[in-house]
């Protein structure tokens, strides 16, 4: 699928965004539907409530390789490489969206090998036209500490 059409104010990409961080700003638990658009964030066995539902972007241009960016505001770090820094990250969380725009929070892997959740939050953020996105991958919802 290919949102190239600047033209065409439908735009599936931003749709699911935009359910995703209605959801998020909700925080509802219990589904079992599996898709990016379900109606509600799951709660599992080890997730009594979900705040996040984590996603991937792919780049209309990206050749299947998932958008990067830094864990960090340190602008020495590139995230472009064949090889990622342990300080990028391919995994996002909706924050704000604003026509075809949306803000994204950089999400890090979780540093603690014990903990139930697989992310932790960052300070860093980025905002993408929804344009440049072919993909979005919805991964298992989860909680994230310090995002509400």
């Amino acid at each position: 699928m290919n949102n190239n059409n600047r033209g065409n104010s439908c735009n599936c990409i931003n749709e699911i965004l935009s359910v995703i961080l209605v959801l998020q700003e909700n925080a509802c638990p219990e589904n079992s539907l599996d898709t990016c658009d379900r109606p509600m964030l799951g709660g599992g066995a080890n997730c009594l409530v979900c705040n996040t539902r984590p996603v991937m972007l792919y780049t209309c241009c990206g050749n299947g390789v998932p958008w990067s960016m830094p864990t960090t505001k340190d602008a020495q770090t590139n995230c472009s490489g064949e090889e990622l820094s342990e300080t990028c990250s391919t995994v996002f969380r909706v924050e704000k969206i604003e026509g075809n725009c949306c803000t994204f929070r950089v999400l890090a892997d979780n540093p603690d090998a014990t903990s139930l959740y697989p992310f932790v939050s960052t300070n860093s953020f980025f905002t993408m036209d929804c344009s440049c996105l072919c993909a979005v991958r919805c991964l298992s919802d989860t909680y994230v500490d310090n995002v509400c």
